[in-house]
């Protein structure tokens, strides 16, 4: 079980959902993880709970800041960078009449300005080990048909799908070996997905489980981190610029009630 032994990761939102999947996971496979969240009770707790190969900072990662010392603690650390999972994101409902211009902001400030941010930084930390690396930015199917509730964060994870392809085809052309994909799951069995659809601040496990249903099937968290392991891995060396989906071929079909 060492499928990316040694690697250095550092992983967004990983306090709770798919981050702390991502995490988990990443560390049993041998990885060396910094998990970063502005949660720090759940973040502390996620580290200890992987052990020695992990540490938490905590993160907002719309500053520019933030991320510098989160780069600095993964070199610092664990000596160096081989993966980043821009995970962190955050999800207002509203059409495009309904959101407010400070919501859409606000969305776009976190999914898509916190992911070119991660870029920005995990590259030159990357080039200086010379071992390539794996940047894999969390999308969503709402960036390939779009809906039409949510339109902030459709528009965000859209730049996210874009900026993916901007960041594989720059590293290609510098030969730098770093790859960069993106992840379009649907629905994901997270607290996130579960406060918008309810309102709630908090949910039980049996309660987020609830949102899954017969007609709208939802996916685990470790669904996600299973592919997430796959793209920071050697064995995904050839994979760069992919959008990869995790929709049970949601994306295949127009969206339920069309």
């Amino acid at each position: 079980m060492n499928r990316v032994k040694d690697k250095v990761c550092i992983v967004t939102g990983a306090a709770s959902g798919m981050g702390r999947a991502d995490a988990v996971m990443l560390a049993s496979e041998g990885a060396k993880v910094v998990l970063t969240d502005l949660n720090e009770k759940d973040g502390q707790a996620a580290a200890a709970e992987i052990g020695d190969n992990a540490v938490f900072v905590k993160h907002n990662v719309t500053s520019e800041d933030d991320w510098k010392t989160v780069i600095e603690t993964a070199v610092s650390r664990f000596g160096g960078l081989d993966v980043l999972v821009n995970n962190a994101g955050m999800m207002t409902m509203g059409s495009v009449v309904d959101c407010t211009l400070e919501d859409y902001r606000k969305v776009n400030a976190v999914n898509s300005e916190g992911v070119f941010l991660g870029c920005k930084y995990a590259i030159p930390a990357m080039e200086k080990t010379g071992r390539g690396g794996s940047i894999i930015n969390m999308s969503s199917v709402a960036a390939l048909h779009g809906m039409s509730f949510i339109a902030a964060y459709s528009a965000s994870k859209g730049a996210v799908a874009a900026l993916t392809k901007s960041v594989a085809l720059h590293c290609r052309e510098k030969r730098n070996g770093i790859r960069c994909n993106s992840i379009h799951p649907d629905g994901v069995k997270t607290p996130m997905v579960f406060k918008v659809a309810t309102g709630a601040e908090s949910a039980t496990r049996e309660e987020i489980e609830s949102l899954s249903t017969e007609a709208n099937p939802m996916c685990e968290p470790e669904d996600i981190a299973a592919l997430v392991v796959y793209l920071a891995s050697d064995e995904s060396k050839f994979v760069n610029a992919a959008e990869m989906l995790i929709d049970n071929a949601a994306t295949a079909t127009p969206p339920i009630g069309v």
